[in-house]
Parts: structure tokens; C-alpha cells; sequence
């Protein structure tokens, strides 16, 4: 240390104090203003990229706010076509269960009307063959009941006994 306290020039000290003040000066004038400019250019970019980031983020959340609420609409449409649906299939069975019913109790009605229809016809014939049958029967039996003339006279006798009974 004592080597540099012998070797000190007040001078030379002077002169490097003025360049360093001139070069500052310089510096300040040329450098320190474009230097500080690109600086503040930076920090500005920097800062609306932020801001674009954040505006960007929030659009994200807004646009998937809009995505969700367009699904649970979605949804929602889905159940209620699902739903619409499933009651027109159920109101179709319910409507051709009800039609093959109609039909059926019609079939019916029907099937016991043509019955009806074939017993009287059934019994009408069944009364006409049965008098038939009588005609023959009491035509035979008054035929062998008159061939008698004795038979002839005690039949006339009991049928206008019985009429003088009712």
C-alpha cells in the first residue's frame, strides 16, 4: 500500500476523473437513454404479453363456462328427445294394445252373434223336423184309429166329452 501512496499522482488522478465524467456525460447522452428506451420496450412487451396471457386465460374460462353450458343443454335435449320418445313408443303399444282389444271383444261379439244365429236356426229346424215328425206320427195314429168305425165313434165320443170339461 505504501507503493501506491509513494506512486500517487494528484494529476494523473485529476485527468482520469475528468475522462470518467466525460465518458459518463457520453454514455449518459448516447447509450443510457437508447439503453433505458429498449429496456422500458421490453418491460412494455413483456407486460402486455402478461396481460394478453391473462386475457386469453380468462376468454379460456369463459369459453368453457359456454362449452359446459352448451353440453348440459345438450343433455338436457338429449333426455327430453329420449323422453318424448320413449312416451310415443309406449303410447303406440298402448294404442295397439287397445285397437287388438277392440278388435278381439268385436271378434267376439261376433263369433257369439253367428252362434246365436246358427242355435235359433239350429232349433228352428229342430221345432220344423220334430212337427214333422208329429204330423206323421198323429197322421198315422188317425189313420189307424179312424180305419175303425167302433174307434172312429168313441173318439168323436171322448173328444166332445173333453170339450165339454175345459
Amino acid at each position: 500500500m505504501e507503493t501506491l501512496l509513494n506512486d500517487f499522482s494528484v494529476g494523473l488522478f485529476v485527468m482520469q476523473a475528468i475522462i470518467l465524467i466525460i465518458l459518463i456525460v457520453l454514455m449518459r447522452k448516447f447509450a443510457w437513454k437508447p439503453i433505458l428506451d429498449a429496456l422500458q420496450t421490453r418491460e412494455d412487451g413483456i407486460q402486455n404479453a402478461l396481460d394478453s396471457a391473462e386475457n386469453a386465460k380468462l376468454e379460456m374460462q369463459n369459453l368453457q363456462a359456454d362449452n359446459q353450458k352448451l353440453l348440459t343443454e345438450a343433455r338436457a335435449e338429449r333426455e327430453a328427445m329420449l323422453k318424448e320418445a320413449r312416451d310415443l313408443k309406449n303410447k303406440m303399444i298402448d294404442d295397439a294394445k287397445a285397437e287388438a282389444q277392440a278388435q278381439a271383444n268385436n271378434m267376439i261379439v261376433q263369433a257369439q252373434a253367428a252362434i246365436e244365429s246358427e242355435k235359433k236356426s239350429a232349433m228352428a229346424e229342430l221345432k220344423n223336423h220334430v212337427a214333422g215328425l208329429s204330423l206323421e206320427i198323429a197322421e198315422k195314429v188317425v189313420r189307424q184309429e179312424l180305419s175303425n168305425k167302433d174307434k172312429q165313434l168313441e173318439l168323436v165320443e171322448s173328444m166332445l166329452n173333453d170339450a165339454k170339461l175345459n
